[in-house]
């Protein structure tokens, strides 16, 4: 395959609203949305129409100050009260991804010395946009520290989609992909479906062939066979929460892929920038696990698979223990074992 190095996006902000590559329509339509209001904001991250750890974050950080910017008073304590409002709506459109909070806090601290509603505003927009700009600063550096993990022409395994356009650019766990298409270096990727919003399929392959990179799909059950088969030499995977001793959340299925990695001997490396990290949690016990809607499960595009009066148990995601993990690649560096000391000192210099 010929590489190219047409890797997408999935926000553009204007003056007057966020767009928004709408998730729901890939693979088969790609439609920009533009986003102004509150509920508009809301409802793009709960329905998923933008996905990911990081651009979760940042959409709701423009969420935040846009919303903000349309407030009338000139009072500052009553902008600030109706700041913090908005600011607990939008943190509970996504209860697992630390990114929404960290993002959000990032723009409260932002304002605290503020001495009015027009600086406060101000400074609002600038810090969104400066999340947004760092963020793919933060991707190219993640990228360029995956690479030297990955041999050129290696076998790799990953699920769900922890790419560009689950962040500002290149993405955390595809970065090493779309970075080393620019810089011609090839990958063979085996890509999981990640039932049952099917994140994998739809969009991982989608973005992956619009950068040039080799990538191969499989149903989420085919990856033990693959991994033998196929000789995969690694798996990365992206996360939306990572405890203070390196347990991580990420997408449904990510354990399971751990352990295969631990039978095979073959390194299992998570990929996520600083704003991942939640520190004032001991371990992944903690991570609050969103469930979602059982119709996720029992029907695919409207249209039912399952029996009526089905029980279903619907994670969205699950928690890999520190031992099973490589490293923790990040705009930092890589991190390895042990995490319960080196990712306090290497996150917040402690």
């Amino acid at each position: 395959m010929t590489n190219t190095t047409t890797i997408p996006t999935s926000l553009n902000f204007r003056d007057d609203c966020l767009e928004i590559l709408n998730q729901q329509k890939l693979p088969h339509e790609i439609e920009y949305l533009k986003l102004s209001s509150l509920n508009e904001f809301y409802d793009a991250i709960v329905t998923l129409k933008v996905r990911g750890a990081p651009a979760i974050g940042i959409t709701a950080a423009y969420g935040l100050a846009m919303t903000m910017n349309q407030h009338q008073t000139v009072n500052l304590s009553e902008f600030i009260l109706e700041f913090r409002q908005v600011k607990e709506y939008l943190y509970s459109s996504r209860p697992t991804a630390v990114n929404l909070g960290w993002a959000l806090d990032s723009l409260e601290k932002a304002i605290e010395k503020a001495k009015s509603v027009n600086e406060a505003k101000t400074t609002l927009l600038h810090t969104a946009i400066q999340l947004h700009t760092e963020d793919e600063v933060i991707c190219r550096q993640i990228g360029e520290y995956g690479l030297e993990l990955l041999k050129d022409k290696s076998t790799i395994m990953t699920i769900c989609n922890a790419g560009s356009i689950a962040t500002s650019k290149y993405g955390t766990a595809l970065a090493p992909f779309h970075l080393g298409s620019e810089k011609g270096k090839n990958f063979d990727v085996y890509a999981c479906e990640t039932r049952p919003v099917l994140q994998g399929s739809r969009l991982t392959t989608w973005e992956l062939l619009q950068s040039g990179v080799n990538v191969t799909l499989i149903a989420d059950s085919m990856a033990a066979h693959t991994i033998k088969e196929k000789k995969v030499e690694a798996v990365i995977v992206g996360a939306d929460r990572i405890a203070a001793n390196g347990d991580t959340a990420n997408k449904i299925g990510t354990s399971m892929l751990a352990i295969l990695c631990q039978f095979h001997t073959i390194p299992f490396y998570v990929a996520a920038p600083s704003s991942t990290f939640d520190l004032t949690l001991p371990s992944g016990t903690s991570i609050p696990i969103e469930e979602r809607a059982p119709e996720e499960l029992t029907e695919i595009n409207g249209v039912r698979i399952a029996p009526q009066g089905t029980q279903v148990y619907n994670p969205a995601f699950d928690v890999t223990a520190n031992e099973l993990i490589s490293g923790i690649i990040t705009e930092k560096g890589v991190i390895y074992p042990s995490y319960e000391e080196n990712i306090g000192r290497m996150i917040s210099g402690g």
